[in-house]
């Protein structure tokens, strides 16, 4: 499911960095930084379904908050201290 999320995430973004039959000049400001910049509905979107995969992955509810993760994430990582 990540897997899928991420790829679905990599074509959305490699389909606007390098669209057919654009013109040399407005493909040079097709850059990253500019789309992060612009943050277009599709792009959060995409970021928000990969969010939920990974979620999902580790058995977290969905609508768990940036405190709550930052938590859990600490919890493990504590728990895979050697001893």
């Amino acid at each position: 499911m990540i897997a899928a999320a991420a790829q679905g995430l990599v074509e959305l973004r490699d389909g606007w960095l390098n669209p057919a039959g654009i013109e040399p000049e407005a493909l040079a400001e097709r850059t990253l930084t500019n789309l992060y910049n612009q943050r277009p509905s599709w792009l959060a979107n995409a970021h928000h379904d990969l969010g939920r995969a990974v979620l999902a992955a580790y058995g977290w509810p969905p609508d768990a908050s940036d405190d709550a993760i930052l938590e859990r994430l600490l919890e493990l990582n504590l728990s895979r201290q050697p001893g």
